[in-house]
Formats: C-alpha cells, sequence, structure tokens
C-alpha cells in the first residue's frame, strides 16, 4: 500500500531560526500545520465547538475550503479525493452530532484502507464529561473504525498531533485518522515551530518482506500447474499497477481484481479474468475454486470472494501479502505469509522468479485451455427485461464507452454497484471508487464530488440507485454553488434493487417495503428531473433506449453545472452471476434467461 514519505522532515520553518517565534491560535496552527502538510482542499461544516477554526479559516486563501451541508457528505468526499488521487482527504465537523454524523463515512474509510484526517471540535476541556451541550466522546467512539484517535487539550500539542496523524494515515496500511480538539485549545495561544516532533512508539510499519519468504513464494509460483494472481485494493493503494503488470507479463499468470481493485490490471489485458466474488465472473470464481497456487496481493479474502470459507480453493497453496500483519491468515492461513508493501514485495518477487525460471513463462496451457473454455462459455452479459421498462447493463455500459478509461466511476452500493463495476472497462488505477467493505448506501454522489475536487480535468461520474441518491443528493447544492460539475446516473428501478432481488430468490419474491415509488409515472416521488433543477442541476430523464447516448453525450458536453439523468430501468433486472451468502463457490449460479425464468427452472 502507498508509502510516500512523510513530507513533515522535509519542509523548512517558516521563519528564520535567529526570529522570533511565531504566537498563533490553535486554530491558526491547525492551518498552518495542515498547510505545511501539503493540503490543499477540505471539506466541512462549522459548529460552535469549532467555530474558533472557522474564523481563523477565512483569514487565508492557501486552502480552500468546502462547505458542504451534511457532515457525511464531508467524509465520503474526503474518501472520493483521497481515492482518485492517492492524496490525504480531509473532513472537518464539530462536536457532538457533527463529529457523529462522520462515524459512518470514517467506518467506510477504515474497512476500505483510504487515507484520511477527520479534524473535530471539542467542548471546552473542563466541561467534558458534564454531558455539555454537543458533547460525545467522539474518540471513544471512533477508536475501533480509525488506525488511531487522538483528543487534544492543549494548543501546543496542535502541531504535532496533526502532524502525527497525517503520517499515521498515509503510512503502512492506510487508513483514517481522528485529531478531536478542544474549544479552548483551538482558542489558546502557542509558539509555532516547524518541523515538530512526532512520537509514535510502536509503530513501524513494514514494508520490506523477508527475503527468504519472497524465495518461497518465488519457488511455489514456478512449480504451480494453476496458479492465479489474486489482486486487492492494495494493490492500488500501493500504486503497484505497473509491477503487477510485469509480474503478470513475466509469468503468463491469470489475473483476478477485486471489487476494490478494478483497474489496478487493465480489463482489456488478456490474462485478465475480471473480477472474482458473490457477482464476480464465472471464469474469475472458478479460476481461484480450481486453482493449485492463490498468490494474494493485497487482499483479504474477504466472505464476499470466498463464500463459504471452508469450501473455498481447497486445493490451493496460498501466498498471502499483506502490509497488514493482522490480515495474514485471519480468514485463509497462508503456505507463506509475507508482510510487506505490495509495490516492494511485487518488485522483489519478479527478481526472485526471474532467477528461477530464466526468462521462460511457465508452462500452463492445459490451466489456459479450461479458462479460456470458461470465457467462452460463460462470456459476461444480460437479458433484455420483458416488462419494456431499459436494461440498466445497457445504461451503465454506454456510459463506460462513451467516456472513456480516463474517467472516474464513483458509484452507491446495491445492483447499480455490480453492475458498473461488471460493465464498464477499467483500464487504470483510481478511475473506480466505491464502499467495498462497509457497503455505505449514498457514498457516490459526495464521493464522486470530492473526485472532481482532486481531478477536476476528469470527468467524474455518480453512478447511483435511486434508494443511494436520496441519502446525501443535498451535495448537489454543494456542487453547484462551488462549480464543481459532477455527472450523475441515477439507475432507477423504483425500488432497493439489491434487497428486491434477495427477495425474489430467497424469500419467495415477498417484496416487503423495497418499493420507492420514484420511477412511477402516475407518481414519482421524488421527481428527480424537478430536484435537479431546484440545485441548479441540468436535469434529463431517459425512458426509451435510443435516447441513452444522447443524455449522456449531452452530459459529458455541460460543464458548467452538475447533470443529473434519471433513467428509468426495469425492477426485474438482476445482478448475475451470483454465489449465493453462505455457499461454495463451486455452487456459483449463471442465469442465461430472463431471471425469473431461470429461477423456476
Amino acid at each position: 500500500m502507498s508509502t510516500d514519505a512523510f513530507p513533515v522532515p522535509t519542509k523548512k520553518p517558516t521563519t528564520p531560526p535567529s526570529a522570533e517565534p511565531e504566537i498563533l491560535t490553535g486554530s491558526g496552527a491547525v492551518l498552518r500545520t495542515l498547510e505545511l502538510l501539503g493540503i490543499k482542499d477540505v471539506f466541512g461544516l462549522p459548529g460552535g465547538a469549532i467555530i474558533p477554526f472557522y474564523d481563523e479559516l477565512m483569514t487565508q486563501d492557501k486552502i480552500r475550503h468546502i462547505l458542504v451541508r451534511h457532515e457525511q457528505g464531508a467524509g465520503h468526499a474526503a474518501e472520493g479525493y483521497a481515492a482518485a488521487s492517492n492524496k490525504v482527504g480531509v473532513a472537518i465537523a464539530t462536536s457532538g452530532p457533527g463529529a457523529t454524523n462522520l462515524v459512518t463515512a470514517i467506518a467506510d474509510a477504515y474497512m476500505d484502507s483510504v487515507p484520511m484526517l477527520a479534524i473535530t471540535g471539542q467542548v471546552f476541556s473542563h466541561l467534558m464529561g458534564t454531558d455539555a451541550f454537543q458533547e460525545a466522546d467522539i474518540v471513544g467512539i471512533t477508536m475501533p473504525i480509525t488506525k488511531h484517535s487522538f483528543l487534544v487539550k492543549d494548543a501546543a500539542d496542535v502541531p504535532a498531533t496533526i502532524a502525527a496523524a497525517y503520517q499515521i494515515a498515509t503510512t503502512g496500511r492506510p487508513g483514517p485518522v481522528l485529531v478531536d480538539i478542544t474549544k479552548d485549545a483551538q482558542q489558546n495561544s502557542m509558539e509555532f515551530s516547524w518541523p515538530p516532533k512526532i512520537d509514535l512508539p510502536g509503530y513501524r510499519p513494514i514494508m520490506k518482506a523477508h527475503g527468504k519468504q519472497i524465495q518461497a513464494a518465488a519457488q511455489l509460483l514456478a512449480e504451480a500447474k494453476k496458479p492465479v494472481f489474486y489482486v486487492g485494493g492494495g494493490v492500488i493503494r500501493s500504486k503497484a499497477s505497473a509491477e503487477l503488470a510485469e509480474l503478470a507479463e513475466l509469468t503468463g499468470v491469470p489475473v483476478v481484481t477485486t471489487l476494490m481493485a478494478r483497474g489496478a490490471f487493465p480489463d482489456s489485458h488478456h490474462l485478465n479474468l475480471g473480477m472474482p466474488g458473490m457477482h464476480g465472473t464465472v471464469p474469475a470464481v472458478l479460476a481461484l475454486q480450481e486453482s493449485d497456487l492463490i498468490v494474494s496481493l493485497g487482499a483479504r479474502f474477504d466472505d464476499r470472494v470466498t463464500g463459504r470459507a471452508a469450501d473455498f480453493a481447497p486445493n490451493a497453496k496460498v501466498v498471502h501479502v499483506d502490509i497488514d500483519p493482522a490480515e495474514i491468515s485471519k480468514i485463509r492461513v497462508a503456505d507463506v505469509p509475507i508482510v510487506g508493501d505490495a509495490k516492494e514485495v511485487i518488485s522483489d518477487l519478479i527478481i526472485a522468479f526471474g532467477d528461477i525460471a530464466g526468462d521462460e513463462k511457465l508452462d500452463l496451457t492445459d490451466w489456459w485451455t479450461y479458462l479460456d473454455g470458461l470465457k467462452a462459455e460463460f462470456p459476461l452479459g444480460y437479458t433484455e427485461p420483458t416488462d419494456g421498462l431499459m436494461a440498466p447493463q445497457y445504461v451503465i455500459k454506454r456510459i463506460g464507452e462513451l467516456t472513456g478509461p480516463e474517467g472516474v466511476y464513483a458509484a452507491g452500493v446495491g445492483q447499480h454497484q455490480m453492475w458498473a463495476a461488471q460493465f464498464i472497462k477499467y483500464e487504470r488505477p483510481n478511475a473506480w471508487l466505491n464502499s467495498g467493505g462497509a457497503g455505505t448506501m449514498g457514498y457516490a454522489v459526495p464521493a464522486a464530488m470530492g473526485a472532481k475536487v482532486a481531478e477536476p480535468d476528469r470527468v467524474v461520474w455518480a453512478i447511483d440507485g435511486d434508494g443511494c441518491f436520496q441519502m446525501t443528493n443535498q451535495e448537489l447544492a454543494t456542487c453547484t454553488i462551488n462549480k464543481i460539475p459532477i455527472k450523475v446516473a441515477i439507475i432507477n428501478n423504483s425500488s432497493l434493487g439489491m434487497v428486491r432481488q434477495w427477495q425474489t430468490l430467497f424469500y419467495d419474491g415477498r417484496h416487503s417495503f423495497t418499493d420507492l415509488n420514484t420511477g412511477h409515472e402516475t407518481q414519482m416521488v421524488p421527481d428527480f428531473v424537478k430536484m435537479a433543477d431546484a440545485y441548479g442541476a441540468l436535469g434529463i430523464r431517459v425512458t426509451k433506449p435510443e435516447d441513452v447516448d444522447a443524455a449522456i453525450t449531452l452530459a459529458l458536453e455541460t460543464n458548467d453545472r452538475p447533470v443529473v439523468i434519471d433513467f428509468i430501468v426495469s425492477a426485474d433486472a438482476m445482478v448475475w452471476p451470483m454465489v449465493a451468502q453462505g455457499t461454495s463457490n463451486s455452487e456459483i449460479q449463471y442465469a442465461k434467461t430472463h431471471a425469473p425464468e431461470w429461477e423456476e427452472e
């Protein structure tokens, strides 16, 4: 994962050593520290306990502050900013409910290893523990979902604490760090000097793997007959895509990229089998299941990939590479455990394998005959709905084709997330943003907003469901006011689609409380086109396949405001293939016909 050198030691003091110490308030020290750390953009919402910081914020112009409409939006925007750019995302909130509104985004960032800095205001230190107005123990609340959480009660501690938080967030396995600062610490004065002394006893991420483990992995790889590279999001966080491509081409071993790793290895590459997991491609799922060696690179064997863990890849030896030692053998015992940064490990593995095999690729003829047969027999596709409404897969596929691989695609959670992972072709890392581990509805719009701030020259899409969109669509106001022209595609099936699919398949079609009434001709609650207009965005509705391309093209040509396209699609469309929860990957289900007919067979 990302191991960029911590920049603090390379920065020089803002005043000569002989000059008088600079006197700043604690809030001023927050700003100066962020500036010296290279932070350019922050997302936040003021409140009583963070007012001193906001008072300082208006006196400078080096850090852009984007005023969100909800703190959860600030958190997801910081995530999108970080995931699209490999920079640190910063979210700011006040105490109490302001801080707790960040919790979902913090948990999301923790699950998906996103480098994020959350700064919250806290009540006066002498009021802590008295149930003061808008008091919440946000440090205690977030301890399980951050790499670390700090409480600052003394203004003098501000620079070192924020610098330490930045270092923790960006080194080792990236993740969120929270800094909670009392109101008096923000108001009081301190002597500012740079760089601060950072003391993090026991925090020493292992970057370089042990040589014997690398040799053992290379030997297993050289001997394997049915190997697979199982690639997770750690390869993207580590910026190791080029090294992965070199290793794959050197060995000729097939590659599968998890939901979090889409784009880590180009979809167009002949060695790419696609995405494994609950809704992965048949070749990817069965390649893992039938393999004799799995080389896991920055992946964690989560339940959505393994299915029933006891039955996962029963004949495979496992090389598990991860920068987080806690992930090694957590779910599947590793034959060769390797703790280290993915970029470093893959580079070492290339050399070690080359020493063993020379320039010869592995003889995987029989293995590839089997895999190519799966690719021919089980291509990724979809069937046209029978209710006269559009196929959502077609809509998403055309968004990807008309936008191209240089775009950024942020998805919400549910069916549209899986279709976006399946039907858009990803050729580069950081093009695909989603809530993989936490599965947070409402992620897409604010994450796309953050991505667009970080990457203003790229086209950024939020591919959302009608359920997800209603959770965070207020950030369209933020986009309009701040001239952040994202494109939003609402895949509107008028329901909570993934829950509805499970109800259809496993609950005898009892669609209990999953109808949202967003796409009904007689009653659209709300009408997303009118909502877009109210937010100052361009609103478009598409109900026919022949109008899809024109709407997408208009969105791509509109860059003076956000665009919202309400695509009315069939509620009967399902995500296939599918490995039902709690079953073996060998039982993967593949629907060649319309889903309801398949279910009856």
